[in-house]
């Protein structure tokens, strides 16, 4: 049955909830955008709603909403009609919004997007950067959760301490000091939304806006790198070999140095004994804060790992970042800085100054979940299944004669492209057989870097060679 509107309106099918909000959303943008003229009647709601196929009650909602927001006038006894707009201010986009200079110059240029969409995943996705989640004990997470809701129930309705919840850093500190030999008590903690507001935090306390020089790994985290851009640092790209980062390319003028030294992202080298020597003496000598994010460490499959550069300092120069983002699940949103005491104070007023506290239901169930050893049962789980990918990989790249960056930990594994084949074709040949890789080149700030990065969080060790060989040699695809 067709309607007395003359425009066209699409609905979503039967069944569907969003049916109130496609019908407001599309009579508002009629209305916006003139198709609806100032004093058109619309129809009554019994007709339309008949018309369309839809309940009374849902063109009801909508006139009523659009009703609230002045875009329809009701007239008693007499029906709805479209408002007169004339005289107000309708904002509509911009079709290139970062190009408006009223934006800060940081921000003209956007954020890349590092997500991946939840849509059209191929069959296999190396992709890095996400864990496994499936085997993750939600259930028990859920009990903890309803019994930490209780427990801030009965908190006084004030505003919680921005360093983090006492029970929280507690965990925390034990956590660290048994995993990985960090130095630290609960008042070193400050407990963040993520290592990524971490490196916010840690930006907006170090940089001084134009003078700052913050030294970071090529190739490296292009988050991190661009938290310090934002808050008006000087970057300076140093380049990484398989020691790590090479000290003696940092430039002297370095206030502030980003290390991934247990697993370098994203090649995944270990930044050697010597080389961690030399940084800290440098950090020494020029009065340089070195931050250390140790962001997969608890996956090790070699060797016992290498102290942490916090462990090995002396002079109050590293700052620790951690996450449970890769070991837990990265919609959690939490993470840590372990802080010198000099910087312990303006870390939490940033901290404050950005969003006071981070949720305290959520720390108060993972402070149980640490403290209860769930936590440490979990990883180890996780690093057995983690460990057979690992192996799995390893063994058929070096069977398509591939040759992998020496590593022993983390959730992915990087790989040299064999012959003279560009990455980029190897990542076209991949995805003829639905299958995701990433170039290593992405991650670099300067520099050709023709390997591709292999996750292990999506591709099970059963699939990894028949997911792998079809494209991964030499030969035709």
């Amino acid at each position: 049955m067709p309607h007395s509107l003359d425009i066209p309106l699409d609905l979503p099918s039967p069944g569907s909830r969003q049916k109130l909000a496609a019908l407001h959303g599309q009579l508002r943008a009629a209305i916006l955008d003139g198709r609806l003229k100032a004093g058109l009647r619309l129809p009554p709601s019994r007709e339309l709603a008949a018309a369309l196929g839809v309940s009374r009650n849902t063109v009801v909602a909508a006139y009523e909403r659009l009703s609230s927001e002045g875009y329809v006038a009701s007239r008693q006894g007499s029906g709805h009609y479209v408002a007169d707009l004339a005289g107000k201010r309708v904002l509509r986009p911009s079709a290139h919004p970062l190009d408006d200079g009223r934006l800060a110059p940081a921000w003209r240029a956007g954020m890349p997007a590092m997500s991946r969409s939840l849509e059209a995943a191929p069959r296999f996705d190396f992709g890095v950067g996400l864990p496994d989640i499936s085997a993750f004990p939600f259930e028990l997470w859920r009990r903890l959760s309803a019994r930490a809701v209780r427990q801030v129930s009965r908190l006084p309705a004030v505003y919680l301490p921005a360093q983090g919840q006492p029970a929280l850093r507690e965990a925390i500190a034990r956590h660290v000091s048994f995993a990985r030999a960090v130095a630290c008590d609960p008042s070193d903690i400050i407990v963040t939304s993520g290592a990524q507001q971490a490196f916010d935090l840690l930006a907006r306390v170090l940089v001084t806006p134009g003078r700052t020089v913050v030294a970071v790994e090529d190739p490296g985290f292009p988050p991190m790198r661009r938290a310090f851009e934002v808050a008006g640092a000087i970057l300076a790209p140093v380049p990484v070999d398989e020691e790590g980062l090479v000290v003696s390319r940092l430039p002297g003028d370095t206030r502030v140095i980003y290390v991934t030294p247990s697993h370098q992202f994203p090649l995944g080298v270990a930044m050697s004994p010597e080389r961690r020597r030399q940084l800290l003496d440098f950090a020494a000598v020029h009065s340089a804060v070195i931050v250390e994010d140790d962001y997969d460490s608890e996956f090790r499959f070699g060797s016992r790992p290498l102290d942490a550069l916090q462990t090995l300092d002396t002079q109050g120069a590293v700052c620790y970042v951690g996450t449970f983002s890769k070991c837990l699940f990265p919609a959690l949103r939490l993470g840590y800085v372990v802080a010198p005491p000099w910087l312990q104070p303006a870390l939490a007023a940033a901290k404050q100054a950005a969003d006071w506290h981070c949720d305290a239901a959520s720390q108060e169930t993972l402070a149980a979940f640490i403290a209860e050893g769930h936590l440490a049962r979990h990883v180890r789980r996780m690093r057995k299944i983690y460990g057979e990918r690992r192996q799995a990989l390893l063994a058929v790249l070096e069977e398509c004669g591939w040759q992998p960056w020496p590593s022993d930990a983390g959730l992915h594994v990087a790989a040299r492209t064999p012959g003279n084949v560009p990455a980029a074709d190897w990542i076209a040949r991949a995805a003829l057989r639905d299958v995701r890789v990433e170039p290593v080149a992405r991650y670099a700030a300067g520099g050709a870097h023709e390997g591709l990065l292999f996750g292990l969080g999506a591709v099970p060790a059963t699939d990894v060679a028949g997911a792998v060989k079809p494209w991964a040699t030499l030969r035709g695809p």
